[in-house]
């Protein structure tokens, strides 16, 4: 890439690492789909993953107190699980299915009964999205706002929220870097310098994030989270049916 090209990579990733440290959400969503325009998807997906890691690395790194160890140590096994599954299928689901399992489960979490809202604290629920995500995270290199709306169902205060997040997200993006840089395809190349700027843009915009989040309330925070969980998950349906519908069948797959 030229200079000029990995410049403004380098400003995208500081206001995606931004957004992501203010709502630990929404960030990787969009530099995925930046990306997948430039490059091939492994480098693609590797590239994100490193930036990624970065960002939410860095996140926990300044929230480490308020990591909640038992639903990260939950969430864990179901990370372990869904990598051996695709491990042996190596599944890559079409572009338009991808986008709409993406957008319609949160919804679908949030139509199902009080007494089984999402509970990180529960083994069972947490090792279950675990896999969910981790499985998403494989096929479309983002998580999207399943896992949002999970943390968001359990009783944390949003540095809580956003803390044990980004340490569930360091364990998805390294299994994804596992994955699409060794297992799908070994031969996946990345550009040093670009790595180097990667990381160093994810680590700025996500400390530029702390003080507004420090200065938020909870209500505001769970508020604005929640819209934007919608948001996003609509985007996913509204693209991925347009996708289906009137889409080229060589633009349906990654």
């Amino acid at each position: 890439m030229t200079t000029l090209t990995i410049s403004l990579l380098g400003l995208l990733m500081v206001a995606t690492a931004f957004l992501s440290g203010l709502f630990g959400m929404a960030g990787g969503l969009i530099l995925i789909g930046v990306l997948l325009t430039l490059m091939p998807l492994p480098s693609a997906m590797v590239l994100h993953a490193i930036t990624q890691m970065a960002s939410n690395g860095w996140r926990a790194l300044l929230w480490r107190s308020h990591i909640r160890w038992r639903p990260v140590a939950i969430y864990l096994i179901g990370c372990a699980v869904a990598l051996a599954a695709w491990s042996i299928t190596r599944y890559v689901p079409g572009k338009p299915m991808a986008l709409l399992l993406l957008g319609v489960t949160p919804f679908l979490a949030r139509l199902t009964p009080s007494s089984l809202k999402p509970d990180p604290e529960s083994i069972w629920q947490g090792s279950f999205y675990g896999s969910i995500c981790m499985g998403l995270m494989l096929m479309t290199g983002v998580s999207g706002p399943l896992m949002d709306t999970f943390f968001l169902g359990g009783k944390f205060d949003r540095r809580g929220i956003v803390a044990t997040k980004a340490s569930c997200q360091v364990a998805s993006h390294f299994v994804k870097l596992v994955y699409f840089g060794g297992i799908i395809d070994s031969a996946a190349t990345l550009d040093p310098v670009l790595a180097g700027v990667a990381v160093v843009a994810s680590m700025t915009g996500t400390t530029l994030a702390r003080r507004i989040l420090e200065a938020m309330t909870d209500l505001q925070f769970r508020t604005w989270a929640g819209r934007l969980i919608t948001t996003v998950a609509g985007y996913y349906i509204i693209y991925g049916s347009w996708l289906l519908l009137f889409a080229r069948s060589d633009a349906l797959a990654y």
